[in-house]
């Protein structure tokens, strides 16, 4: 957020340089350099007479400073608006204070997973008689399967704009496949395309070296963390993918999948223990060289590149009986309001989408643009940094598998995620996951289809108790 500097003058002259201090911090605020702060609409004009247009991010220094960058680049030279950046730190901040109304963007970054409550609340106008109208290829250059993420009643939503799928960081340190092939044990293949599950669990054993207090593997155990898992052995999260009621877990292709998976995330020899998760987090101990695998997206890269000491790289997600993924997206979206500004922010928008604007952005390090021009560009692959595989992060978007448009998700992992950890950290017979399985989907059901209470008497029409034969 920004945050006016302040002046240390040197002079007996108190009043007269506070005087002086308020009248310039009023002229900075109109010049679109202070936080746009309102119980309404906001300023929608400049000093310079031209239309102000607020786009509203999140991210770290890194990524707003390429947020910033972009604009300005715009700025010097439009001639019709001026485009403030107002930033926050995470999006659950930038998003309440948009929900409160103490900001009011006419642009703003949305994760997929808010885009349902977004819609319930009427805060975006749809984009396709925006932005078609304008040039923008969407089937070309954008991935079909992407575009459909932000989709909904006929109609794009919001702009995909960057993603990631969850793939595999490992320590090539303590991950050498040249040395597992030498000692005949399976391994992906040289282009590291994609590897199994058996290839997986290999790699965690090779990890795993108690003279080093070393362990393979940790995956939270949590529904994202384990779906792509799922996914990949042909089962499903949800017993309907549009309109869900209950989790599907116990349906005997999910437990098939999670059987199969069990057996290397549960195996207490190669996976981080208990007391080790509460000692330290799983990514401090991959930090500490001393784990050989996480699941994590694209934004995790630039943290340990910054981790001095480590090697590491990427791999997709282990294939069962295919390969499938989840992933991190993010949109941006045009607030609804007048037609001459919200026209105004389709130009901004698709600038935003310019290879030069989406390079920029892609320098962080942080996000995989959505373009596909870009994702395969050395603006994102950056060759000659870890990880040396980048194209497992382009080559996984194709399977990624997208969970259905819910508003409830946080309720829903605190619902179940505790029984998954559980699941995957105690004790459990064989013939006891179907009923464990069976169990987490009856909960999901009390988050995803509320049953409304049930009169124990029937009622006649008039509303008087009557008994059933």
């Amino acid at each position: 957020m920004f945050s006016l500097g302040r002046f240390d003058w040197r002079t007996s002259a108190a009043v007269v340089v506070v005087a002086i201090a308020v009248v310039v911090a009023m002229v900075l605020y109109s010049d679109g350099e202070g936080p746009v702060r309102n119980g309404g609409d906001g300023p929608t004009t400049s000093t310079h007479g031209m239309s102000r247009l607020v786009f509203a991010v999140w991210g770290n220094d890194a990524e707003v400073a390429a947020y910033r960058e972009v604009v300005e680049d715009y700025n010097h030279d439009s001639t019709v608006v001026d485009v403030h950046v107002e930033a926050w730190p995470d999006a659950k901040s930038m998003l309440a204070d948009i929900r409160s109304g103490e900001v009011t963007p006419d642009l703003y970054l949305l994760p997929r997973d808010e885009l349902a409550e977004t819609l319930e609340a009427d805060r975006n106008r749809p984009l396709l008689d925006l932005l078609d109208p304008r040039g923008v290829s969407f089937g070309d250059e954008f991935p079909r399967d992407v575009l459909s993420a932000f989709a909904a009643e006929d109609n794009l939503q919001c702009m995909p704009y960057a993603s990631s799928p969850m793939v595999i960081y490992y320590n090539t340190d303590l991950i050498d496949f040249e040395k597992m092939a030498n000692r005949d044990l399976p391994v992906p293949p040289e282009d590291q395309e994609y590897w199994s599950l058996e290839m997986f669990r290999a790699a965690a054993t090779f990890a795993s070296r108690p003279r080093m207090d070393s362990k393979g593997v940790y995956i939270e155990p949590t529904l994202e963390g384990l779906a792509p898992f799922v996914y990949a052995g042909g089962g499903q999260l949800f017993d309907d993918e549009g309109d869900p009621s209950s989790l599907a877990l116990s349906d005997e292709d999910s437990v098939d999948s999670l059987r199969q998976t069990l057996e290397v995330l549960r195996d207490p020899t190669i996976t981080l223990t208990n007391r080790q998760v509460r000692q330290k987090t799983a990514l401090e101990w991959f930090q500490d060289g001393r784990l050989g695998m996480i699941a994590g997206y694209r934004d995790l890269t630039p943290v340990l590149r910054e981790t001095e000491g480590l090697d590491f790289d990427v791999m997709p997600m282990p294939e069962l009986d295919g390969d499938a993924t989840v992933g991190d997206l993010i949109g941006v979206c045009v607030a609804d309001g007048p037609q001459e500004r919200v026209e105004q922010s389709a130009d901004f928008l698709v600038n935003l989408l310019s290879n030069e604007a989406l390079s920029t952005i892609a320098s962080t390090g942080y996000l995989m643009p959505t373009k596909i021009d870009v994702a395969f560009s050395d603006a994102f692959l950056q060759p000659g940094r870890q990880p040396a595989n980048a194209r497992a992060f382009v080559a996984a978007t194709r399977s990624i598998v997208l969970p259905p448009l819910l508003d409830v998700w946080p309720q829903l992992e605190a619902a179940v995620d505790p029984d998954l950890t559980r699941l995957l950290t105690q004790p459990l017979f064989e013939e006891e996951l179907d009923a464990e399985l069976e169990a987490i989907d009856e909960k999901s059901k009390a988050v995803l289809d509320p049953e409304e209470t049930e009169p124990t008497d029937e009622q006649n029409p008039s509303g008087s108790v009557t008994s059933t034969p």
